[in-house]
């Protein structure tokens, strides 16, 4: 895979899609959005995690809300939070300064000598799926194409458990996100919206009322909304 800069497509896109591909089309092709009770919380959380200033903590520096974007994979988003913990030998040196002030400082080291943790927070408990952790490994791989660096793992923070969960970013979850990374190019590719399936998952969906899995199964959103102005004319 290699893509320019129009190519790009939303990190979060790539949890829509496991959650529902209509979902996705309908956000990422019909331009559609409607929040509920479980959105809202979310954006509120991802608010207070990229408020804060960035940071230094007993050593490590922690920067909040990084551009985040990778070419090979056509990936655009941000990072709520990455934790950049120094090598072992310097952990008890002073760290002040900017992010890049810290690392200038350890010129004499490489950035791959230094352990960067990727962090996602999210509103509720940990899934079933792996939308959570595919998100998590995308942006790991948008880190590493950018810095040059080996990411083995990354922390995911749910605000109902208030607990991190560590997860390993193996060759398995690996080839499961670009797998993922490739479906959703081919689904903007496509330019078409999936039918809908109604199933349990759709009643905790925030386009419920956009999407009417049970009465619109067949056609699009957009198609839908185009008979109703065409009825209204007549």
């Amino acid at each position: 895979m290699s893509f320019n800069e129009d190519d790009l497509v939303p990190i979060s896109a790539l949890q829509h899609l496991i959650f529902c591909p209509r979902q996705c089309a309908l956000i990422h092709l019909e331009r559609l959005w409607a929040d509920n009770q479980w959105t809202a919380e979310g954006h509120l959380l991802h608010k207070r995690a990229e408020s804060g200033k960035s940071t230094t903590r007993d050593g490590i520096r922690i920067t909040r809300d990084l551009p985040l974007h990778s070419l090979k994979y056509g990936l655009i988003g941000k990072a709520d939070i990455i934790e950049w913990h120094p090598p072992s030998d310097l952990e008890s040196q002073a760290v002040k300064g900017t992010l890049k002030e810290v690392i200038h400082q350890y010129r004499t080291r490489s950035l791959a000598d230094w352990t960067i943790l990727p962090i996602e927070y999210k509103r509720g408990q940990p899934k079933q799926n792996d939308s959570d952790r595919v998100q998590l490994c995308a942006q790991a791989l948008c880190l590493e194409e950018m810095l040059h660096v080996s990411i083995s793992k990354g922390l995911l923070f749910y605000g109902k458990k208030q607990h991190r969960y560590e997860v390993v970013l193996d060759e398995s979850l690996r080839q499961t996100t670009i797998d993922t990374i490739q479906q959703m190019h081919d689904l903007i590719t496509s330019g078409r919206t999936p039918q809908a399936e109604f199933g349990p998952k759709c009643q905790s969906c925030s386009l419920y009322d956009l999407c009417l899995p049970q009465s619109f199964q067949q056609n699009s959103v957009s198609q839908w909304l185009n008979q109703q102005v065409n009825h209204s004319l007549k």
